[in-house]
């Protein structure tokens, strides 16, 4: 396989898990620590486009930055969520790997098999 690109944090044991399933696979992707290089608006919406999934499911609920920012309250439009995410990629859960078969937050990473084999 090749083109395969990884949105990763490799202070996240689950993207550094990834990661190595690539690597195990004989796969070497394209890694964007996105912390460092976060993706652009049309970038995030395609992603999330791509992956057929709600905005909500991309963001982290979990980093305490998410309700210090209000994320949690109720009405909280997916412009708003797209909105923090730029704002602060940390929000942005991961890893996110984009491959032939398609597009995928591979969490737990034992859902790599599902994009990847």
């Amino acid at each position: 396989m090749s083109n395969i690109t990884i949105y990763h944090n490799p202070k996240c044991g689950t993207s550094r898990n990834v990661l190595q399933g690539l690597r195990d696979g004989g796969v070497e992707p394209t890694v964007i620590e996105y912390l460092k290089n976060p993706p652009d608006r049309a970038t995030l919406e395609k992603l999330i486009h791509d992956m057929g999934v709600p905005v909500l499911e991309v963001v982290r609920t979990k980093e305490a930055l998410y309700k210090e920012l209000g994320l949690d309250a109720a009405g909280v439009s997916d412009a708003q969520l797209i909105e923090a995410m730029l704002a602060h990629p940390i929000l942005i859960n991961r890893p996110i790997v984009v491959a032939p078969k398609g597009t995928m937050l591979v969490r737990p990473s034992e859902r790599l098999k599902e994009i990847f084999l």
